[in-house]
Protein backbone atom coordinates (compact mmCIF):
# COMPACT_ATOMS: atom_id res chain seq x y z
CA UNK A 1 0.00 0.00 0.00
CA UNK A 2 1.35 3.32 -0.82
CA UNK A 3 2.77 5.67 1.60
CA UNK A 4 0.82 9.32 1.47
CA UNK A 5 3.10 11.93 1.10
CA UNK A 6 2.97 14.44 4.72
CA UNK A 7 4.48 17.65 5.51
CA UNK A 8 8.11 17.66 6.92
CA UNK A 9 8.16 16.94 10.19
CA UNK A 10 4.46 16.65 10.91
CA UNK A 11 2.98 13.70 12.20
CA UNK A 12 0.85 11.42 9.98
CA UNK A 13 -1.72 8.89 10.94
CA UNK A 14 -2.26 4.73 10.86
CA UNK A 15 -5.38 3.92 10.22
CA UNK A 16 -7.08 0.59 10.37
CA UNK A 17 -10.89 -0.41 9.48
CA UNK A 18 -12.77 -0.28 12.53
CA UNK A 19 -14.47 -4.40 11.85
CA UNK A 20 -16.12 -3.47 15.47
CA UNK A 21 -17.79 -0.87 13.55
CA UNK A 22 -19.32 -2.75 10.46
CA UNK A 23 -21.57 -4.74 13.27
CA UNK A 24 -22.50 -2.22 15.75
CA UNK A 25 -25.75 -0.15 15.85
CA UNK A 26 -25.74 3.41 15.05
CA UNK A 27 -22.42 3.75 12.55
CA UNK A 28 -23.26 5.24 9.81
CA UNK A 29 -23.60 4.60 6.47
CA UNK A 30 -19.90 4.19 5.20
CA UNK A 31 -18.54 1.94 7.63
CA UNK A 32 -15.88 3.59 10.35
CA UNK A 33 -12.51 3.60 11.01
CA UNK A 34 -10.15 3.76 14.56
CA UNK A 35 -6.32 5.70 14.75
CA UNK A 36 -4.08 3.25 16.24
CA UNK A 37 -0.73 5.34 15.98
CA UNK A 38 0.63 8.57 14.74
CA UNK A 39 3.88 8.56 13.06
CA UNK A 40 5.99 11.01 12.12
CA UNK A 41 7.72 11.37 8.32
CA UNK A 42 10.72 9.20 9.72
CA UNK A 43 8.05 6.16 10.94
CA UNK A 44 8.94 7.01 14.76
CA UNK A 45 6.00 6.44 16.50
CA UNK A 46 4.56 10.24 17.64
CA UNK A 47 1.66 8.30 19.88
CA UNK A 48 0.13 5.49 20.06
CA UNK A 49 -2.02 3.25 22.70
CA UNK A 50 -1.48 -0.65 23.35
CA UNK A 51 -2.57 -2.67 20.37
CA UNK A 52 -5.82 -3.60 21.34
CA UNK A 53 -6.99 0.40 21.88
CA UNK A 54 -7.71 2.71 19.35
CA UNK A 55 -6.13 6.44 19.64
CA UNK A 56 -10.10 7.56 19.05
CA UNK A 57 -12.88 6.59 16.62
CA UNK A 58 -14.83 8.41 13.91
CA UNK A 59 -18.27 6.59 13.66
CA UNK A 60 -19.43 7.65 9.96
CA UNK A 61 -15.62 9.07 8.15
CA UNK A 62 -18.61 10.08 5.52
CA UNK A 63 -18.31 9.14 1.45
CA UNK A 64 -15.39 11.14 0.64
CA UNK A 65 -13.36 10.24 3.16
CA UNK A 66 -10.28 8.78 2.09
CA UNK A 67 -9.94 5.04 2.43
CA UNK A 68 -6.39 4.36 2.81
CA UNK A 69 -3.49 3.16 5.46
CA UNK A 70 -1.78 5.72 5.38
CA UNK A 71 -3.27 9.97 5.64
CA UNK A 72 -1.29 13.23 6.04
CA UNK A 73 -2.56 15.26 8.56
CA UNK A 74 -5.12 17.24 6.28
CA UNK A 75 -6.71 14.52 5.20
CA UNK A 76 -6.83 12.82 8.77
CA UNK A 77 -8.69 16.11 9.83
CA UNK A 78 -11.05 16.10 7.11
CA UNK A 79 -11.88 12.56 8.45
CA UNK A 80 -12.61 13.84 12.09
CA UNK A 81 -14.71 16.88 10.35
CA UNK A 82 -16.81 14.21 8.30
CA UNK A 83 -17.80 12.99 11.37
CA UNK A 84 -18.94 16.10 13.21
CA UNK A 85 -21.29 16.64 10.08
CA UNK A 86 -22.58 13.33 10.74
CA UNK A 87 -23.23 14.12 14.48
CA UNK A 88 -25.23 17.40 13.19
CA UNK A 89 -27.07 15.26 10.79
CA UNK A 90 -27.86 12.72 13.41
CA UNK A 91 -29.10 15.39 15.81
CA UNK A 92 -31.38 17.05 13.40
CA UNK A 93 -32.62 13.79 12.90
CA UNK A 94 -33.72 13.25 16.26
CA UNK A 95 -35.21 16.64 16.29
CA UNK A 96 -37.68 15.99 13.51
CA UNK A 97 -38.43 12.74 14.72
CA UNK A 98 -39.59 14.65 17.84
CA UNK A 99 -41.35 17.46 15.94
CA UNK A 100 -43.56 14.93 14.08
CA UNK A 101 -44.32 12.77 17.24
CA UNK A 102 -45.81 15.89 18.20
CA UNK A 103 -47.52 16.58 15.05
CA UNK A 104 -49.27 13.68 15.32
CA UNK A 105 -50.01 14.20 18.60
CA UNK A 106 -51.78 17.37 18.23
CA UNK A 107 -53.82 15.45 14.94
CA UNK A 108 -54.87 12.92 17.29
CA UNK A 109 -56.54 15.22 19.86
CA UNK A 110 -58.24 17.08 16.50
CA UNK A 111 -61.87 17.38 17.55
CA UNK A 112 -62.84 16.23 13.98
CA UNK A 113 -60.74 13.26 14.45
CA UNK A 114 -62.33 12.20 17.74
CA UNK A 115 -66.20 12.34 15.77
CA UNK A 116 -64.56 8.93 14.03
CA UNK A 117 -62.68 6.74 16.61
CA UNK A 118 -63.62 5.08 19.61
CA UNK A 119 -62.58 6.35 23.14
CA UNK A 120 -60.40 2.90 23.60
CA UNK A 121 -59.10 3.56 19.54
CA UNK A 122 -57.81 7.55 20.69
CA UNK A 123 -56.86 6.12 24.29
CA UNK A 124 -54.43 3.56 22.54
CA UNK A 125 -53.36 5.56 20.17
CA UNK A 126 -52.00 8.35 22.17
CA UNK A 127 -50.60 5.58 24.78
CA UNK A 128 -48.43 4.83 21.54
CA UNK A 129 -47.03 8.18 20.76
CA UNK A 130 -46.32 8.94 24.57
CA UNK A 131 -44.13 5.73 24.48
CA UNK A 132 -42.77 6.93 20.85
CA UNK A 133 -42.19 10.30 22.36
CA UNK A 134 -40.37 9.32 25.58
CA UNK A 135 -38.32 7.16 23.49
CA UNK A 136 -37.06 9.89 21.59
CA UNK A 137 -36.47 12.28 23.79
CA UNK A 138 -34.69 9.93 26.85
CA UNK A 139 -33.02 7.61 23.95
CA UNK A 140 -32.02 9.05 21.20
CA UNK A 141 -30.94 13.12 22.62
CA UNK A 142 -28.97 11.45 25.15
CA UNK A 143 -27.25 9.54 22.29
CA UNK A 144 -26.85 12.66 20.42
CA UNK A 145 -25.38 14.48 22.93
CA UNK A 146 -23.15 11.56 23.63
CA UNK A 147 -22.28 11.66 20.03
CA UNK A 148 -21.82 15.30 19.89
CA UNK A 149 -18.99 15.36 23.16
CA UNK A 150 -17.36 12.34 21.62
CA UNK A 151 -16.69 14.21 18.07
CA UNK A 152 -15.55 17.43 19.49
CA UNK A 153 -13.39 15.14 22.25
CA UNK A 154 -11.98 13.61 18.55
CA UNK A 155 -10.99 16.74 17.21
CA UNK A 156 -9.72 18.50 20.21
CA UNK A 157 -7.68 15.01 20.44
CA UNK A 158 -6.69 15.65 16.72
CA UNK A 159 -5.52 19.37 17.18
CA UNK A 160 -3.55 18.36 20.45
CA UNK A 161 -1.92 15.59 18.02
CA UNK A 162 -1.24 18.23 14.82
CA UNK A 163 -0.13 20.89 17.16
CA UNK A 164 2.56 18.85 19.55
CA UNK A 165 6.14 19.97 18.44
CA UNK A 166 8.63 17.28 17.18
CA UNK A 167 12.10 17.92 16.24
CA UNK A 168 13.08 14.59 14.08
CA UNK A 169 14.87 14.97 10.87
CA UNK A 170 13.04 14.06 7.90
CA UNK A 171 13.72 10.74 6.92
CA UNK A 172 15.76 9.43 4.31
CA UNK A 173 13.37 6.68 2.68
CA UNK A 174 9.42 6.57 2.46
CA UNK A 175 9.01 2.99 2.37
CA UNK A 176 6.61 1.44 4.02
CA UNK A 177 9.23 -1.18 4.77
CA UNK A 178 11.23 1.27 6.58
CA UNK A 179 9.02 2.89 8.41
CA UNK A 180 7.70 -0.11 10.05
CA UNK A 181 10.81 -1.32 11.11
CA UNK A 182 11.65 2.35 12.35
CA UNK A 183 8.48 2.22 14.30
CA UNK A 184 8.99 -1.32 15.80
CA UNK A 185 12.53 -0.32 16.92
CA UNK A 186 11.11 3.15 18.93
CA UNK A 187 8.79 1.20 20.18
CA UNK A 188 10.55 -1.23 21.72
CA UNK A 189 12.88 1.19 22.98
CA UNK A 190 10.63 3.79 24.27
CA UNK A 191 7.57 2.45 25.37
CA UNK A 192 5.80 5.01 28.06
CA UNK A 193 4.63 4.29 31.32
CA UNK A 194 0.64 4.32 31.66
CA UNK A 195 0.33 7.84 33.72
CA UNK A 196 -1.63 7.95 37.35
CA UNK A 197 -2.61 10.30 39.71
CA UNK A 198 -0.32 10.26 42.64
CA UNK A 199 -2.15 9.83 46.03
CA UNK A 200 0.31 8.64 48.28
CA UNK A 201 2.32 8.97 51.36
CA UNK A 202 0.32 10.45 54.60
CA UNK A 203 -2.34 13.18 53.86
CA UNK A 204 -0.26 16.55 53.82
CA UNK A 205 -1.15 19.51 55.75
CA UNK A 206 -4.70 21.49 53.76
CA UNK A 207 -3.30 23.97 51.47
CA UNK A 208 -4.66 27.46 52.24
CA UNK A 209 -6.61 27.63 48.48
CA UNK A 210 -8.83 25.15 49.56
CA UNK A 211 -10.43 27.48 52.40
CA UNK A 212 -11.29 29.88 50.19
CA UNK A 213 -14.70 28.59 49.49
CA UNK A 214 -18.03 28.52 51.24
CA UNK A 215 -18.15 25.44 53.19
CA UNK A 216 -21.69 24.37 54.56
CA UNK A 217 -20.98 22.68 58.26
CA UNK A 218 -24.24 22.23 59.98
CA UNK A 219 -28.07 22.08 58.71
CA UNK A 220 -30.67 24.64 60.33
CA UNK A 221 -32.71 22.33 61.95
CA UNK A 222 -29.46 21.31 64.09
CA UNK A 223 -30.06 25.16 65.24
CA UNK A 224 -33.55 25.25 65.79
CA UNK A 225 -33.34 26.13 70.13
CA UNK A 226 -31.93 29.29 70.46
CA UNK A 227 -29.41 28.04 72.84
CA UNK A 228 -28.85 25.23 70.76
CA UNK A 229 -24.67 25.35 69.57
CA UNK A 230 -23.16 23.00 66.90
CA UNK A 231 -19.40 22.51 67.40
CA UNK A 232 -17.51 21.54 64.35
CA UNK A 233 -14.21 21.22 63.20
CA UNK A 234 -12.56 22.53 59.82
CA UNK A 235 -9.14 22.33 58.63
CA UNK A 236 -8.08 21.32 61.47
CA UNK A 237 -9.43 24.51 63.92
CA UNK A 238 -11.96 24.16 66.20
CA UNK A 239 -15.19 26.22 66.18
CA UNK A 240 -18.91 26.20 67.53
CA UNK A 241 -22.00 27.61 65.34
CA UNK A 242 -24.77 29.34 67.62
CA UNK A 243 -27.26 32.27 66.86
CA UNK A 244 -26.72 35.76 67.87
CA UNK A 245 -29.90 37.92 69.17
CA UNK A 246 -31.31 38.68 65.79
CA UNK A 247 -31.51 35.04 65.14
CA UNK A 248 -28.67 34.85 62.66
CA UNK A 249 -25.94 32.04 63.03
CA UNK A 250 -22.65 33.06 63.76
CA UNK A 251 -19.24 31.48 63.84
CA UNK A 252 -16.95 31.70 66.61
CA UNK A 253 -13.50 29.93 67.56
CA UNK A 254 -14.37 27.28 69.78
CA UNK A 255 -11.86 28.69 72.53
CA UNK A 256 -11.91 31.26 75.61
CA UNK A 257 -9.70 34.14 74.86
CA UNK A 258 -9.77 33.60 79.13
CA UNK A 259 -7.59 30.21 79.70
CA UNK A 260 -8.81 27.75 76.84
CA UNK A 261 -11.80 26.58 77.78
CA UNK A 262 -14.24 24.90 75.75
CA UNK A 263 -17.40 26.95 74.71
CA UNK A 264 -19.27 24.69 73.92
CA UNK A 265 -19.15 22.96 77.08
CA UNK A 266 -20.98 26.79 78.32
CA UNK A 267 -24.12 27.57 77.06
CA UNK A 268 -26.12 30.10 74.79
CA UNK A 269 -27.93 33.53 76.65
CA UNK A 270 -29.22 36.22 74.68
CA UNK A 271 -27.46 35.67 72.21
CA UNK A 272 -24.08 35.38 73.64
CA UNK A 273 -21.93 32.22 73.93
CA UNK A 274 -21.06 31.54 78.21
CA UNK A 275 -17.61 30.24 78.67
CA UNK A 276 -18.81 27.57 81.66
CA UNK A 277 -15.43 28.45 83.40
CA UNK A 278 -15.51 32.12 84.20
CA UNK A 279 -18.82 32.98 82.84
CA UNK A 280 -17.13 35.34 79.73
CA UNK A 281 -19.90 36.11 76.96
CA UNK A 282 -18.93 36.29 73.09
CA UNK A 283 -21.04 37.55 71.04
CA UNK A 284 -21.05 36.10 67.11
CA UNK A 285 -18.93 38.38 65.73
CA UNK A 286 -16.27 37.17 68.49
CA UNK A 287 -16.67 40.52 70.62
CA UNK A 288 -16.08 39.72 73.99
CA UNK A 289 -19.42 41.77 75.84
CA UNK A 290 -19.50 40.71 79.31
CA UNK A 291 -16.72 39.80 81.92
CA UNK A 292 -18.60 38.69 85.32
CA UNK A 293 -16.15 39.50 88.65
CA UNK A 294 -13.69 41.99 86.72
CA UNK A 295 -13.43 44.85 85.12
CA UNK A 296 -14.50 44.77 81.63
CA UNK A 297 -11.64 44.60 78.80
CA UNK A 298 -10.92 44.79 75.23
CA UNK A 299 -11.17 41.18 74.20
CA UNK A 300 -12.69 39.72 70.99
CA UNK A 301 -11.74 35.98 69.39
CA UNK A 302 -11.99 34.83 66.07
CA UNK A 303 -14.87 34.51 63.71
CA UNK A 304 -15.46 33.12 60.59
CA UNK A 305 -18.35 35.00 58.09
CA UNK A 306 -21.38 32.70 58.66
CA UNK A 307 -24.53 32.39 56.35
CA UNK A 308 -27.87 30.71 56.28
CA UNK A 309 -29.13 29.72 52.83
CA UNK A 310 -31.98 26.94 52.08
CA UNK A 311 -31.23 25.47 55.34
CA UNK A 312 -28.35 24.79 55.78
CA UNK A 313 -25.46 26.82 57.59
CA UNK A 314 -22.22 28.14 55.85
CA UNK A 315 -18.93 29.34 56.56
CA UNK A 316 -15.85 30.78 54.93
CA UNK A 317 -12.63 29.45 56.50
CA UNK A 318 -9.97 31.07 53.61
CA UNK A 319 -8.49 34.31 54.45
CA UNK A 320 -9.78 35.87 50.75
CA UNK A 321 -12.88 37.89 51.23
CA UNK A 322 -15.54 35.85 50.96
CA UNK A 323 -17.67 35.13 47.58
CA UNK A 324 -20.66 37.30 47.03
CA UNK A 325 -22.74 34.28 45.84
CA UNK A 326 -23.35 30.90 47.61
CA UNK A 327 -24.18 27.63 45.21
CA UNK A 328 -27.80 26.08 45.72
CA UNK A 329 -28.25 22.67 47.46
CA UNK A 330 -31.53 21.93 46.95
CA UNK A 331 -33.27 19.00 45.55
CA UNK A 332 -35.07 19.27 42.00
CA UNK A 333 -38.44 21.04 42.07
CA UNK A 334 -41.03 18.36 42.79
CA UNK A 335 -38.91 16.59 45.86
CA UNK A 336 -39.76 16.91 49.69
CA UNK A 337 -36.72 16.28 51.58
CA UNK A 338 -37.05 13.34 54.07
CA UNK A 339 -34.02 13.01 55.93
CA UNK A 340 -31.02 15.33 57.34
CA UNK A 341 -28.08 12.82 59.02
CA UNK A 342 -24.78 14.53 60.13
CA UNK A 343 -21.99 12.29 60.83
CA UNK A 344 -18.10 11.95 62.09
CA UNK A 345 -16.20 9.60 60.23
CA UNK A 346 -12.43 8.73 60.90
CA UNK A 347 -11.44 9.35 56.97
CA UNK A 348 -10.25 12.40 55.39
CA UNK A 349 -12.50 13.75 53.34
CA UNK A 350 -10.54 13.82 49.77
CA UNK A 351 -10.90 9.57 50.15
CA UNK A 352 -14.63 9.82 51.23
CA UNK A 353 -15.30 11.73 48.26
CA UNK A 354 -13.26 9.33 45.64
CA UNK A 355 -15.41 6.92 47.27
CA UNK A 356 -18.84 8.73 46.71
CA UNK A 357 -17.77 9.73 42.94
CA UNK A 358 -17.37 5.83 42.10
CA UNK A 359 -20.66 3.96 41.07
CA UNK A 360 -18.46 0.87 39.63
CA UNK A 361 -18.31 -0.49 43.06
CA UNK A 362 -21.39 -0.99 44.10
CA UNK A 363 -22.40 -4.71 43.03
CA UNK A 364 -19.57 -5.78 44.79
CA UNK A 365 -19.72 -3.50 48.02
CA UNK A 366 -22.87 -2.74 48.50
CA UNK A 367 -24.19 -6.17 47.99
CA UNK A 368 -27.02 -5.92 51.24
CA UNK A 369 -28.15 -2.73 50.72
CA UNK A 370 -28.92 -0.49 47.62
CA UNK A 371 -27.41 -3.21 45.13
CA UNK A 372 -28.54 -5.94 46.61
CA UNK A 373 -29.16 -8.35 43.37
CA UNK A 374 -27.84 -5.88 41.08
CA UNK A 375 -25.80 -8.08 38.17
CA UNK A 376 -22.20 -6.79 37.51
CA UNK A 377 -22.16 -5.54 34.28
CA UNK A 378 -19.73 -6.05 31.12
CA UNK A 379 -18.81 -2.24 30.93
CA UNK A 380 -19.59 0.35 33.37
CA UNK A 381 -19.25 4.20 31.99
CA UNK A 382 -19.55 7.14 33.58
CA UNK A 383 -20.59 10.12 30.89
CA UNK A 384 -19.79 13.81 30.78
CA UNK A 385 -19.30 16.71 28.64
CA UNK A 386 -15.92 17.26 27.86
CA UNK A 387 -15.22 20.04 30.66
CA UNK A 388 -17.51 19.10 33.13
CA UNK A 389 -17.93 17.92 36.77
CA UNK A 390 -21.61 16.25 35.88
CA UNK A 391 -22.62 13.44 33.93
CA UNK A 392 -24.76 10.26 34.32
CA UNK A 393 -23.54 6.59 34.66
CA UNK A 394 -24.19 3.90 31.92
CA UNK A 395 -25.77 1.03 32.44
CA UNK A 396 -27.24 2.57 35.83
CA UNK A 397 -30.27 5.42 36.40
CA UNK A 398 -27.80 7.68 38.46
CA UNK A 399 -27.21 11.26 37.34
CA UNK A 400 -24.10 12.86 39.50
CA UNK A 401 -22.22 15.87 39.94
CA UNK A 402 -19.21 16.99 41.56
CA UNK A 403 -19.97 20.52 43.05
CA UNK A 404 -16.42 22.12 44.70
CA UNK A 405 -15.29 21.98 47.13
CA UNK A 406 -16.63 19.07 48.39
CA UNK A 407 -20.85 18.34 47.62
CA UNK A 408 -22.00 15.69 45.85
CA UNK A 409 -25.22 15.51 44.19
CA UNK A 410 -26.70 12.43 43.02
CA UNK A 411 -30.44 11.53 41.32
CA UNK A 412 -31.26 7.70 40.94
CA UNK A 413 -34.29 6.41 39.34
CA UNK A 414 -35.42 3.57 41.67
CA UNK A 415 -38.39 2.54 39.30
CA UNK A 416 -36.91 -0.89 39.31
CA UNK A 417 -34.89 -1.82 42.34
CA UNK A 418 -31.93 -4.39 41.39
CA UNK A 419 -32.91 -4.09 37.40
CA UNK A 420 -31.16 -1.20 36.80
CA UNK A 421 -29.65 -2.08 33.69
CA UNK A 422 -30.81 -0.02 30.79
CA UNK A 423 -32.51 2.62 32.25
CA UNK A 424 -32.20 6.44 32.22
CA UNK A 425 -33.21 8.45 35.28
CA UNK A 426 -35.85 10.11 32.74
CA UNK A 427 -37.07 6.83 31.81
CA UNK A 428 -38.17 5.99 35.85
CA UNK A 429 -40.98 7.69 37.22
CA UNK A 430 -39.99 7.99 40.67
CA UNK A 431 -36.59 8.92 41.85
CA UNK A 432 -34.39 9.14 45.16
CA UNK A 433 -32.33 12.48 45.43
CA UNK A 434 -29.23 12.69 47.86
CA UNK A 435 -26.44 15.54 48.65
CA UNK A 436 -23.54 14.51 50.29
CA UNK A 437 -21.48 17.62 51.86
CA UNK A 438 -17.60 16.06 53.40
CA UNK A 439 -16.42 18.61 55.38
CA UNK A 440 -12.55 18.58 55.87
CA UNK A 441 -12.07 18.12 59.61
CA UNK A 442 -8.52 17.19 59.97
CA UNK A 443 -6.33 15.27 58.06
CA UNK A 444 -8.37 11.76 59.21
CA UNK A 445 -11.42 12.73 59.83
CA UNK A 446 -14.14 14.24 57.68
CA UNK A 447 -18.07 16.04 58.95
CA UNK A 448 -20.43 14.23 56.74
CA UNK A 449 -23.76 16.15 55.76
CA UNK A 450 -26.36 13.88 54.31
CA UNK A 451 -29.60 14.90 52.76
CA UNK A 452 -31.93 12.21 51.20
CA UNK A 453 -34.91 13.57 49.18
CA UNK A 454 -38.58 11.68 47.46
CA UNK A 455 -40.24 13.19 44.45
CA UNK A 456 -42.83 10.25 45.74
CA UNK A 457 -44.81 9.39 48.82
CA UNK A 458 -44.38 12.97 50.77
CA UNK A 459 -46.81 11.31 53.44
CA UNK A 460 -43.65 9.29 54.43
CA UNK A 461 -42.06 12.47 56.06
CA UNK A 462 -45.02 12.18 58.17
CA UNK A 463 -44.98 8.71 59.89
CA UNK A 464 -43.84 8.57 63.77
CA UNK A 465 -39.91 7.33 64.11
CA UNK A 466 -39.15 6.92 60.09
CA UNK A 467 -36.13 9.85 60.34
CA UNK A 468 -34.70 7.22 62.57
CA UNK A 469 -34.99 4.09 59.98
CA UNK A 470 -33.56 6.35 57.65
CA UNK A 471 -30.52 7.03 59.59
CA UNK A 472 -30.21 3.46 60.21
CA UNK A 473 -30.06 2.54 56.59
CA UNK A 474 -27.89 5.43 55.72
CA UNK A 475 -25.12 4.35 58.65
CA UNK A 476 -25.31 0.46 57.14
CA UNK A 477 -24.60 1.82 53.32
CA UNK A 478 -21.87 3.99 55.06
CA UNK A 479 -20.11 1.27 56.95
CA UNK A 480 -20.11 -0.76 54.08
CA UNK A 481 -17.70 1.48 52.17
CA UNK A 482 -15.51 2.55 55.61
CA UNK A 483 -14.42 -0.58 56.54
CA UNK A 484 -12.71 -0.32 52.50
CA UNK A 485 -11.65 3.32 52.67
CA UNK A 486 -10.04 3.26 56.00
CA UNK A 487 -8.27 0.55 54.37
CA UNK A 488 -7.03 2.95 52.06
CA UNK A 489 -5.87 5.52 54.49
CA UNK A 490 -3.68 3.06 56.35
CA UNK A 491 -1.95 2.22 53.14
CA UNK A 492 -1.70 6.00 52.53
CA UNK A 493 0.08 5.83 55.80
CA UNK A 494 2.35 3.53 54.48
CA UNK A 495 3.07 5.21 51.25
CA UNK A 496 0.78 3.05 48.84
CA UNK A 497 -1.04 5.33 46.18
CA UNK A 498 -4.51 5.06 46.40
CA UNK A 499 -4.65 5.94 42.35
CA UNK A 500 -2.26 4.14 41.12
CA UNK A 501 -4.23 2.30 37.84
CA UNK A 502 -6.94 4.74 37.12
CA UNK A 503 -9.80 2.84 34.73
CA UNK A 504 -12.55 4.46 32.41
CA UNK A 505 -15.40 4.39 35.02
CA UNK A 506 -13.05 6.75 37.61
CA UNK A 507 -13.76 9.98 35.18
CA UNK A 508 -15.32 11.62 38.01
CA UNK A 509 -12.88 10.73 40.67
CA UNK A 510 -10.28 11.57 38.65
CA UNK A 511 -11.59 15.10 37.29
CA UNK A 512 -12.28 16.14 41.33
CA UNK A 513 -8.70 14.88 42.14
CA UNK A 514 -7.76 16.95 38.85
CA UNK A 515 -10.16 20.13 39.96
CA UNK A 516 -8.32 19.86 43.82
CA UNK A 517 -4.84 20.12 42.48
CA UNK A 518 -5.18 22.66 40.41
CA UNK A 519 -6.84 24.95 43.26
CA UNK A 520 -3.75 23.78 45.83
CA UNK A 521 -1.46 25.15 42.44
CA UNK A 522 -3.53 28.51 42.23
CA UNK A 523 -4.90 27.97 38.55
CA UNK A 524 -8.54 27.27 39.86
CA UNK A 525 -9.56 30.05 37.35
CA UNK A 526 -10.71 27.46 34.52
CA UNK A 527 -11.73 24.18 34.79
CA UNK A 528 -8.25 22.22 35.45
CA UNK A 529 -8.90 19.39 33.15
CA UNK A 530 -9.38 18.92 29.29
CA UNK A 531 -11.07 15.68 28.03
CA UNK A 532 -7.65 14.81 26.62
CA UNK A 533 -6.40 14.93 30.37
CA UNK A 534 -9.24 13.28 31.73
CA UNK A 535 -9.29 10.23 28.97
CA UNK A 536 -5.49 9.99 28.96
CA UNK A 537 -5.66 9.16 33.27
CA UNK A 538 -8.63 6.56 32.33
Amino acid sequence: MNTVASLPLAPRLLIKPSLACFSRKDVGRYGGIKVYAVLREDGAEFARNNNLEALFQVDDPGPRAPVKKFLDVNEALEVVRFDIQYCDWRARQDLLTIMLLHSKVVEVLNPLAREFKSIGTLRKELAELQQELEKAHNQQVHLSEARVSSALDKLAHMETLVSAPSTAEPPTSSSLSATASSTARVRAKNKQPRRRLDVSGPVKPYNPSLKNFWYPVAFSSDLKAPDTMVPIDCFEEQWVIFRGKDGRPGCVQNTCAHRACPLHLGSVNEGRIQCPYHGWEYSTDGKCEKMPSTKMLDVRIQSLPCFEQEGMVWIWPGDDPPKATIPSLLPPSGFTVHAEIVMELPVEHGLLLDNLLDLAHAPFTHTSTFAKGWSVPSLVKFLTPASGLQGYWDPYPIDMEFRPPCMVLSTIGISKPGKLQGKSTRQCSTHLHQLHVCLPSSRNKTRLLYRMSLDFAPWLKHVPLMHLLWSHFAEKVLNEDLRLVLGQQEGMIDGANVWNWPVSYDKLGIRYRLWRDAVERGADDRLPFSSTQAESLS
